[in-house]
C-alpha cells in the first residue's frame, strides 16, 4: 500500500473527495491518484498546499460519514512533496494494526477490516500534522454537498431558510443557520434563485454576506449575476468594502464570460485597485486571468499596489496548472523599467 488511494480502494468504502480552499469542489478519483503518484500537479492550490476533504462511508452502518481534512504540501510546480503523505500513511496503518479493547487487530497490508467505527474510535487526525480544520462557510457547503452525494437529507435548519429566502415575513434572519443557508445554496432551485434576483439588494447585510461567502465556490446561478453587479454598485456608494468584496468574489464564482468582461471594467478603475479587491480576484477569479490581456494587467495592478503582497499572491497563483506558463512568461518578459519588472528584480535579487 504506496498512497491513500490504495487505502480508499482497500477499505471498502464509499469515498467522495473535495478539493478545499481555492474552491469547495467535487474532485474525481482518478484525478487525486494521479496527484499522489506525481503525475498530475493539484488543480486548485491554496497557499502551497493541497487542501482536500475525504469523506469515507460504509452504507451497511447507516451513519455519517467520516470526514478528513488534509493539506499537503506542494513543491514549486504544484507536485505533490511525498514525504508527508508517506508519514501519514504509515501511522494510518499502525495505528490501525494496533488492538483496542473494542476493535481488532486488522492486517495492514490487506487493511480490509476498516470500518468507520475503527477509523472514528482511533481518532486519527489528532495530533496530526496534515489535518486543518476549513473555514466555517466552506465546512458547511461541503456537509450540503456530501449530503446530496450520500443521498442523505438536508439540515434541520433547510426548510426555514428556503421560507426565508422566498420572501416569508414571518422569519427573522437571526433565526436561520448557516447550515441551512449552504443547503439552499447548493440545492439551486429556481423558486428560490428568483426570488433572491428580484431581493437580493433588499435583504440585511448580515444575510447577504454569508450567502455571498457560500456561493463564491462556483455556486453563484447566472440569472444573479446582473442584480450581484447592481448590489457591488450599491455597496461601492455606500463606501463598504467588505460587502464590496464578498459580491466581488461571488461574483468571479461565476465561470460566465459576462463576469470576465466585468472584471475588465473593475480593472480599469484606479479606485476599486485596493488590495482587497486584488486579493478577492486572485482568490476567486484566477480562471478569468486566463486571457493575456486581462492577466497582465491584474499582474500591473498587483504591482503597483502598495498594501498587496506581490510575491506569495503570485507564487500562488503560478501554482495552477492553467496560469503556470502565461505567468512566469509575464514574469521574465516584463520591461526592466516597468512596476513588475521591478519587483521581479528585487525577487530574483
Amino acid at each position: 500500500m504506496q498512497t491513500l488511494s490504495d487505502f480508499f480502494t482497500q477499505s471498502g468504502a464509499e469515498l467522495a473527495l473535495s478539493t478545499l480552499g481555492r474552491r469547495v469542489e467535487p474532485m474525481r478519483q482518478d484525478t487525486f491518484a494521479a496527484f499522489e503518484q506525481q503525475r498530475e500537479p493539484w488543480p486548485m492550490p491554496w497557499n502551497g498546499q493541497a487542501q482536500v476533504a475525504c469523506a469515507l462511508r460504509w452504507p451497511a452502518t447507516f451513519k455519517d460519514p467520516a470526514i478528513w481534512f488534509l493539506s499537503l504540501p506542494l513543491d514549486e510546480q504544484g507536485l505533490l512533496v511525498p514525504a508527508a503523505r508517506d508519514e501519514f500513511l504509515d501511522r494510518l496503518l499502525q495505528t490501525l494494526s494496533t488492538p483496542t479493547s473494542d476493535t481488532p487487530i486488522t492486517d495492514p497490508s490487506v487493511n480490509n477490516n476498516v470500518t468507520q467505527d475503527s477509523l472514528e474510535t482511533r481518532n486519527l487526525m489528532q495530533d496530526n500534522p496534515l489535518a486543518f480544520e476549513p473555514e466555517l462557510h466552506q465546512r458547511a457547503l461541503l456537509h450540503a454537498r456530501l449530503s446530496r452525494h450520500f443521498g442523505q437529507p438536508p439540515s434541520m435548519h433547510s426548510d426555514m431558510a428556503r421560507r426565508y429566502l422566498i420572501g416569508d415575513d414571518a422569519l427573522d434572519w437571526q433565526m436561520l443557520g448557516l447550515q441551512g443557508l449552504a443547503d439552499q445554496v447548493v440545492a439551486k432551485e429556481p423558486a428560490v434563485i428568483e426570488a433572491l434576483a428580484s431581493r437580493l439588494t433588499t435583504l440585511p447585510r448580515a444575510m447577504t454576506l454569508p450567502l455571498c461567502y457560500l456561493m463564491e465556490h462556483g455556486d453563484t446561478p447566472v440569472e444573479l449575476l446582473p442584480v450581484m453587479w447592481q448590489a457591488m454598485a450599491n455597496a461601492r456608494e455606500a463606501q463598504d468594502i467588505e460587502a464590496f468584496c464578498a459580491l466581488l468574489r461571488a461574483l468571479l464564482g461565476s465561470d460566465s464570460p459576462q463576469v470576465g468582461e466585468w472584471l475588465d471594467h473593475i480593472l480599469a478603475d484606479d479606485d476599486l485597485m485596493a488590495a482587497d479587491c486584488l486579493a478577492a480576484i486572485a482568490a476567486r477569479g484566477w480562471q478569468h486571468l486566463e486571457h493575456e490581456i486581462r492577466l497582465g494587467r491584474f499582474l500591473e495592478r498587483l504591482a503597483n499596489c502598495k498594501d498587496a503582497n506581490f510575491r506569495p499572491v503570485v507564487r500562488d497563483l503560478a501554482l495552477i496548472p492553467r496560469l503556470r506558463l502565461p505567468i512566469l512568461m509575464m514574469l521574465r518578459q516584463a520591461p526592466a523599467d516597468s512596476s513588475v519588472g521591478r519587483l521581479v528584480r528585487e525577487w530574483n535579487a
